[in-house]
């Protein structure tokens, strides 16, 4: 989808944005003696979007200045007297690419299929996305040779004509560093004020005209939702600016979550009365519905476009409402969870008696044995690719899923391709960026491409009038996180102890005290029995070259069928799911229109 774009005309930089998204405030436009600043998405806060992008551009506007980047959700593009600055957030939600030939650039836009302009498809990108699901954001590459990808917290210095200058990438320039200081108590306590502040400050950083809140009867989700009420009564704005969403199931396992989301909701009607629910039924969603228009039709492979017709029954919702901004819990369980990578810091440090106690009370706490949690957290971080390959020998017994794991190829990727197309170094990259040097850190950056509906928010975003928002990946509260010793956030038996303790006293009980929920394992199971044929189907009749030079077809459709049958387990999953998005994607590549939306031009050519 294209908001904004940059082109050149007689050696003249034209910025360009998309009308619609300018009437709905998703681009903003701001200008001043400094330049002109396009911002897609929001800078320091929702509701003030063109302050935000207003202090982009003076903070960035000046000669010879870098200051660090400010909290949000944005694509950025200043146009200054001496200089043009392409830049991203840290978390990097809001894609921005760059079209560049003989070291000067000659497009910007955040569509790079509106990019490409026909150009060959880049092998060495299907290799990197088909490593794990966390692999596209974080790589330059894109599916297009000479298009590349602005990387979350990076900033892309260009000339007025375009030439390249400079690129300052993430580990250099930090998008943001919050002034948060160590709690004054170290306990459970201090730790949990501390969680408390960070996230009433993401949620209101969030804060819309009228905001969607998804409440799905979980600690998260209605951890969110209760701050947000609360925010709005503690401003005195209308209550009636605060919209619950929630699916209901009547039937299956699902149907278990109902009470909860009966009780988070009248709990955070208790706060802010006039908040209207919207309870959809989704009984009838499936996993894989209408799977080719959700995997097929974005810029980039949707690794979670199976998922995403749930995602878009709530988003629907929230659009007739006319709601600018939805926030969910997502990003909950490994930001504010107890980080089980902290046994890895305990083995390589020599605290051997120390980690092996900690894992056996992480052991009995989730029910796994103690060689699982050494092995998951301990030898695998350690070895990600050695580990895995053991894992498949072992575990494979005839079966295509059996031991596939998230970096090991998959065994319907033909190996001539794999070694043509650099997967190993790709696996590698991606074992890097996972575990990295220092394993209970990376968990945190990890966990920022975890947040399955973002794509889909994108894709959504022109029909909707809204980004999805995530709190809980927010700089600040990830860095109180990270700055807690482990043991405070690690109790037996009580997953995200810190979280519960700072909301003691707004969750009800049954939903503080709740430690397991059902999964949506049977929304994936009836959509493979519902579709497995199909997506089988679609496989052998594809016609688009790149999938037969890729994939032994059949290969793929016995993993399908395995995976219909209940074999295998979330990783060989994903790999799964993932591999039928690009063959999805690859088919509807040349259907899909590159004609351009009606756009505006900001600074035209002189």
């Amino acid at each position: 989808m294209e908001a904004l774009r940059l082109e050149w005309d007689g050696g003249v930089p034209q910025l360009w944005t998309t009308d619609s998204m300018a009437r709905q405030g998703l681009v903003t436009t701001v200008s001043s003696r400094a330049g002109t600043a396009v911002v897609a998405g929001w800078v320091g806060s929702v509701r003030e979007r063109v302050a935000g992008a207003r202090g982009l551009l003076d903070g960035w506007g000046r000669p010879q200045t870098a200051p660090p980047l400010p909290t949000g959700d944005y694509a950025a593009v200043l146009v200054c007297h001496d200089r043009i600055l392409l830049m991203r957030d840290q978390q990097a939600r809001i894609p921005l690419f760059f079209r560049e030939s003989g070291g000067r650039v000659t497009a910007v836009g955040t569509s790079a299929r509106h990019l490409s302009g026909g150009a060959e498809l880049e092998r060495r990108y299907f290799c990197r996305y088909l490593t794990g699901n966390m692999a596209q954001p974080h790589s330059e590459l894109t599916p297009f040779a000479g298009v590349h990808r602005i990387l979350g917290g990076e900033v892309v210095e260009l000339s007025l004509t375009g030439q390249m200058r400079g690129r300052v990438p993430r580990h250099v320039r930090q998008a943001h560093d919050p002034s948060v200081r160590a709690a004054d108590d170290p306990g459970l306590g201090g730790a949990a004020k501390a969680l408390r502040l960070a996230l009433e400050n993401a949620v209101g950083r969030r804060m819309g005209r009228m905001t969607a809140c998804h409440v799905s009867g979980g600690t998260d989700s209605t951890s969110v939702a209760l701050l947000a009420a609360r925010l709005l009564a503690a401003e005195q704005g209308d209550p009636g600016d605060l919209v619950l969403l929630a699916g209901r199931f009547e039937r299956g396992e699902l149907a278990a979550e109902r009470p909860y989301v009966d009780q988070a909701m009248a709990e955070i009607r208790r706060h802010a009365p006039a908040a209207r629910p919207v309870v959809l039924d989704v009984d009838d969603v499936a996993d894989f519905d209408d799977f080719q228009h959700h995997a097929g039709d974005p810029d980039e492979p949707h690794a979670h476009a199976f998922r995403a017709p749930f995602w878009s029954r709530l988003h629907a919702a929230a659009a007739d409402l006319g709601c600018d901004t939805l926030l969910t819990g997502c990003g909950a369980d490994p930001i504010v969870d107890a980080n089980p990578l902290h046994l890895h810091r305990l083995a390589r440090t020599g605290q051997l008696r120390r980690m092996t106690r900690q894992a056996r009370e992480w052991a009995a706490s989730s029910e796994r044995g103690l060689w699982d949690i050494v092995s998951a957290y301990v030898v695998q971080p350690a070895l990600p690719l050695a580990a895995e390959r053991v894992t498949a020998l072992v575990r494979r017994r005839g079966t295509v899923l059996g031991g596939l794991g998230g970096f090991a190829r998959p065994r319907w990727l033909r190996s001539g391709f794999a070694r043509a197309h650099g997967y190993r170094a790709a696996g590698i990259a991606e074992s890097r960026f996972v575990f990295g040097p220092e394993p209970e850190q990376s968990l945190y950056e990890a966990a920022n491409y975890l947040a399955a509906p973002d794509p889909l928010s994108w894709r959504r975003a022109r029909q909707d009038g809204f980004f999805l928002s995530h709190p809980f990946l927010d700089p600040e509260v990830i860095a109180t996180m990270r700055r807690l010793p482990a043991e405070t956030a690690f109790q037996p038996g009580r997953p995200k102890a810190v979280l519960r303790e700072a909301m003691t006293d707004l969750l009800p009980p049954r939903i503080g005290g709740r430690v397991v929920k059902v999964p949506f394992n049977q929304l994936y199971a009836r959509g493979l029995r519902t579709h497995g044929d199909e997506l089988i189907g679609l496989c052998r009749s594809a016609g688009h070259p790149l999938v037969t030079e890729m994939f032994d077809v059949e290969t793929l459709c016995r993993a399908v069928r395995e995976a219909q049958f209940g074999m295998g387990d979330s990783y060989s999953w994903d790999r799964v799911n993932s591999s039928l998005a690009l063959v999805a994607w690859l088919e509807r590549l040349d259907r899909r229109s590159r004609v351009r939306r009606a756009a505006m031009p900001v600074i035209p050519a002189s």
